[in-house]
């Protein structure tokens, strides 16, 4: 149970902060409301408080290591689906290895 409550959490940890950041670019970037500024730095106050319910056993920064690769492949899921940039084999590739590692990080059985 453990490890999907872990994938769960990454997988909100990256909504909220690539999802947080893109409503930042949009109000400074595309000149949107500062509205949409100011509801995307809540969202990222948000990222930041979702890692921390990881499960006990899992510490900081192997927490924090592993979300970069989830960070990774999601950006490269939002960038597909919301910007409409069709990923090449190269970023394809590259998020499976990001997900490979995250997994082993993450869950692979360590003996100590």
């Amino acid at each position: 149970m453990s490890i999907t409550k872990s994938i769960i959490l990454f997988i909100l940890a990256g909504l909220a902060e690539i999802g947080g950041g893109y409503l930042v670019w949009l109000w400074l970037r595309e000149g949107k409301s500062v509205f949409i500024g100011i509801l995307g730095g809540l969202v990222l106050v948000l990222y930041g408080i979702i890692p921390t319910l990881q499960p006990a056993h899992f510490d900081f920064g192997r927490v924090y290591a592993a979300y970069g690769g989830v960070f990774i492949f999601m950006s490269i899921l939002w960038g597909w689906k919301i910007d409409k940039v069709d990923p090449d084999r190269y970023d394809i590739v590259g998020g499976i290895i990001c997900l490979i590692g995250v997994f082993i990080i993450m869950y692979w059985p360590r003996n100590s």
